[in-house]
């Protein structure tokens, strides 16, 4: 039996056409993958299976009578923070604890007051009963996306779509998810469509794959032919980073020192007595489980955290609080994470989120010298978007504009580059190229390096020191 089949579909607006028509059948029962590279059209496929996307020709048959966008709901990454309205509010209230007060709690969240038994049910089957009462503020990756996950199988959809399910998840939670998506295999009624940027993320409960490849749909396949036919080709990319800034590098002797570090927010302790050393030069990764403090630590570095005041802690052998302005640090560090991406939606040409990068500001407020231009440019050439730097950075796919970022982080050569899960979302080959271009940046004399990531097999060679963050 047909639950729903896309045929000859092509959207009415150009910048989102396919290079072919799609054509894709589900057939009750199966669950499915939608694999490709970033940029390959995963996304566009989800939207026109939902009916988010208006078609110049083709249709969307569902089965057994139900229309289109009824019975298929979709979580996708962004959705995070996006909980209650909050998303604007989110960044800053982490580090400002009075703030968080008004923030909601798990179970309003849920929208059933006082909970239904099927609810109660789903809480039951996944284990997350014990969430009901946290404030969404503080709840872990791994907790925020199973909350997301049941509060979407409350309205009992037939097809439930999750954009790239395990970036940002340590390996505890990335299990715990695959557990998860093989309970929901058994509900009755209920398919999966998983949209992945590496192969190797596929799980087990998946039957099907959809390969895309170049805004193409190509022959569906079952997921064990699908892997069967993965080939690694060798990598002789040449790799020419542009040419570094017409300064002397740093001589700075101590890049960062905390000393018996604490941070708190009312009963909540994050971070005890941390002491921690970096060097010029030194290249570190920072690793540890979801919710063990990595990006409070992060915060403090970056200048985001207020709670720096309040320790003994120096920068670029600086004490801080000692008339540096936050503008001033910021100038010598390079930084990406999910959350800088996260509030990235100025829909500007991607050539000035890269050039924003310069003015350390979320989004371009400031006019970029035509040499600034050049050089964001040629980052973007460096990360193989070139050909993207016009397009309005709303339009690119995730994995595209992670990459626009990285480059973001980079313009301005900096002397601290921190990179919080920076191949978050990427396919194989731009991984393996990104790292590169960081084991190449690294080499240049006066580079700092902190490197945060729940994928040690993803380190870049140059990494000899780490710091291990425990709960």
């Amino acid at each position: 039996m047909i639950t729903i089949e896309i045929k000859n579909a092509i959207p009415l607006l150009p910048e989102l056409r396919l290079a072919k028509p799609a054509e894709w059948t589900i057939r009750a029962g199966e669950q499915w993958a939608i694999a490709g590279a970033n940029g390959a059209g995963k996304t566009l496929i989800a939207g026109i299976l939902q009916g988010k996307i208006r078609l110049k020709e083709g249709t969307v048959v569902r089965g057994n009578g139900y229309q289109a966008g009824e019975g298929i709901k979709s979580i996708a990454f962004k959705d995070i923070y996006s909980l209650a309205d909050c998303r604007n509010a989110y960044y800053q209230q982490r580090w400002h604890s009075t703030e968080t007060d008004g923030m909601p709690v798990v179970e309003d969240l849920l929208g059933e007051q006082p909970l239904t038994a099927e609810t109660r049910k789903l809480l039951s089957l996944f284990g997350i009963e014990e969430l009901l009462p946290k404030r969404i503020i503080f709840l872990s990756g791994g907790e925020l996306r199973k909350f997301l996950i049941v509060r979407s199988l409350c309205s009992r959809p037939r097809i439930l779509i999750i954009d790239n399910p395990f970036i940002g998840l340590d390996a505890p939670s990335r299990k715990v998810l695959t557990e998860m998506l093989q309970q929901m295999a058994q509900l009755d009624g209920l398919q999966s469509v998983l949209l992945l940027s590496d192969p190797d993320d596929i799980p087990d409960m998946i039957t099907h794959v959809l390969p895309m490849y170049n805004r193409t749909c190509l022959e569906p396949q079952t997921r064990e032919a699908f892997l069967q036919n993965i080939k690694e080709t060798a990598d002789n990319e040449t790799i020419t980073l542009p040419a570094a800034a017409n300064k002397p590098a740093s001589t700075h002797k101590v890049t960062l020192r905390m000393e018996h570090v604490a941070i708190r927010y009312g009963s909540r302790t994050i971070l005890h007595d941390l002491n921690w050393d970096v060097k010029n030069g030194e290249k570190w990764a920072l690793l540890g489980a979801n919710g063990t403090g990595k990006s409070t630590l992060l915060s403090l570095v970056y200048a985001d955290n207020p709670q720096s005041y309040a320790n003994t802690f120096y920068l670029f052998d600086r004490k801080r609080g000692t008339g540096e302005s936050i503008w001033d640090i910021k100038r010598r560090i390079g930084f990406v994470s999910p959350e800088i991406h996260l509030y990235y939606n100025d829909n500007v040409p991607a050539w000035q989120i890269v050039g924003s990068g310069f003015f350390d500001s979320v989004g371009l407020h400031r006019k970029c010298t035509a040499e600034q231009e050049t050089v964001a440019l040629q980052w973007m050439e460096t990360f193989r978007i070139g050909h993207l730097k016009d397009r309005l950075f709303l339009t690119l796919s995730s994995g595209e504009q992670r990459l626009a970022l990285l480059a973001r982080a980079f313009v301005k050569d900096p002397d601290l580059l921190i990179l919080d899960e920076p191949l978050h979302g990427l396919d194989s080959g731009n991984k393996k190229r990104a790292v590169r271009i960081i084991q190449l940046f690294c080499s240049r004399p006066g580079k700092t390096l902190i490197y945060v990531t729940h994928y040690p097999q993803e380190l870049p060679p140059c990494i000899t020191f780490e710091l291990r963050m425990k709960g």
